[in-house]
């Protein structure tokens, strides 16, 4: 059986998706979603941000489905990276922050915001789950 969400943020049909047993994750089956695509519309740079709270990283599963991710969308000529944006609580406002594994500022974060750096590459879970001890 799909495993259930131990938060509150499903939407009726994310809560339907899990009691099909036709497509259980036992069955191979596993569904995430973005929790940011970043775009400047004047300039087309765009980024993928996954926020995770609480110093939480993702899963396994979880970070292969980025990796993939993060390969298709690198030939895109504005992709400017798929970051892991960890806070040690909730927002930047109340506690530390971990972009891709590395301690980060506000002001850091915002210059990623902004598109004033930005890394090219692929997304590497391995670093992001080193990063944060």
């Amino acid at each position: 059986m799909t495993r259930k969400r131990n938060d509150s943020h499903s939407t009726e049909f994310g809560l339907w998706l899990r009691e099909q047993p036709e497509i259980a994750s036992e069955r191979g089956y596993v569904a995430t979603n973005i929790d940011y695509l970043w775009q400047n519309y004047r300039t087309n740079q765009w980024l993928l941000l996954e926020e995770k709270r609480y110093g939480r990283r993702p899963a396994r599963w979880q970070a292969t489905i980025f990796e993939m991710l993060n390969w298709c969308a690198e030939h895109h000529p504005h992709f400017c990276g798929f970051y892991v944006l960890v806070f040690e609580h909730t927002c930047p406002d109340d506690g530390r922050m971990w972009l891709n594994g590395k301690e980060i500022t506000t002001v850091e974060l915002i210059d990623l915001l902004q598109f004033k750096q930005y890394r090219t590459g692929a997304y590497d879970a391995s670093v992001e789950e080193a990063g944060k001890e």
